[in-house]
């Protein structure tokens, strides 16, 4: 598929399909034109890699990840080493903290909602999860 069709089936931008690619992230043929030409997997990956942006990683360590993924489901390959699955867990930690800080940061939110509202913070927070 083009790349143009892989940017609709994705919704990435075909410039971030390209970074993927400069990257080493995604890997297109040509054709004889010279137009990227990606195979249906390229759709799995392309979402496999936002998952991994999203999760706060950055392109080097997606690159060494990828290899160790299968693309349909995300799961581990044979071919994990024990320093990536290491640094993998001081992500997972990473992101664990984050969600904590955020869980933090909301429950603050809540008290100055249900002091600024006059409401008491229960029906606050039971607003906020019914939203």
């Amino acid at each position: 598929m083009r790349i143009g069709e892989l940017a609709r089936r994705t919704g990435v931008s075909e410039r971030s399909l390209r970074y993927y690619e400069q990257q080493g992230l995604l890997v297109a043929e040509r054709t004889a034109g010279g137009h990227r030409d990606y195979p249906e997997r390229a759709v799995d990956r392309v979402v496999l890699i936002q998952e991994l942006f999203a999760a706060g990683l950055h392109s080097r360590k997606i690159y060494e990840i990828l290899p160790c993924m299968r693309d349909s489901d995300g799961g581990p390959n044979e071919i994990a080493t024990p320093l990536l699955v290491e640094e993998l867990a001081a992500e997972r930690d990473r992101i664990d903290r984050m969600i904590s800080d955020l869980a933090r940061s909301r429950e603050v939110l809540d008290e100055v909602i249900a002091t600024a509202s006059g409401r008491p913070q229960a029906e606050t927070e039971a607003t906020a999860t019914a939203a």
